[in-house]
């Protein structure tokens, strides 16, 4: 089994916010605290140590009290990239990557993928999460930025990335990847539900808790 120690937690919070008007996303408020520091909160007790992919307002995410590292891919060149300036920084044998977006995601996350990668003899562990169908029913879909990757995939990704690639799944293909169904009894339904934009952080924070 994978100890909690041998994982390094990354949150991504790098992105452009596009959708958001351009704000940066893990700096807006969910709950009374910015999103990337909910992520910070439940992620910790789950890893070794964390560490936050950013490329603006550095000096504000500093301040939650871990490394911060910015893409060394230029112009916002998508979760890969964090990925990467995590693999390359990370000092323990597995990182495990999160949004700084979906501020509810599993408190057991780590453990679950780290089970399914030693059962499976995986170098990457995927999150899946059922999601409504539109003629009734739910599928499996799966959460690509949700990964527990193995460290020594760094070459790896980097060779993928200078060749162009930019997509997760495509290169997490490449690999003996295990997906992980988060769909058992008592699982959260909003566990993965992220927030593109203001009124969907707005939703999410009005619902129960």
């Amino acid at each position: 089994m994978i100890d909690t120690h041998d994982i390094t937690g990354l949150i991504l919070a790098g992105g452009r916010g596009s959708r958001m008007g351009g704000v940066d996303k893990g700096l807006q408020c969910f709950r009374g605290l910015p999103l990337a520091r909910h992520a910070l909160k439940r992620l910790q007790p789950q890893v070794g140590g964390v560490m936050i992919s950013a490329n603006r307002n550095l000096a504000a995410y500093e301040a939650f009290g871990v490394p911060v590292w910015p893409d060394g891919l230029a112009d916002y060149a998508g979760p890969l990239a964090g990925f990467l300036a995590g693999l390359e920084r990370c000092q323990t044998p597995w990182l495990l990557t999160v949004p700084c977006d979906t501020p509810l995601f599993p408190s057991d996350l780590a453990s679950r993928l780290a089970a399914a990668a030693t059962a499976q003899g995986a170098d990457i562990a995927m999150a899946a999460a059922p999601e409504p169908q539109a003629g009734g029913g739910t599928h499996l879909r799966r959460q690509p930025v949700f990964c527990l990757l193995r460290v020594t995939l760094a070459e790896s990704l980097r060779r993928f990335t200078q060749e162009g690639g930019r997509k997760v799944e495509r290169w997490a293909s490449q690999h003996r990847c295990a997906i992980v169904p988060f769909d058992r009894p008592g699982d959260d339904p909003l566990a993965f539900c992220n927030t593109n934009t203001l009124a969907e952080l707005l939703a999410l924070e009005g619902r129960d808790r």
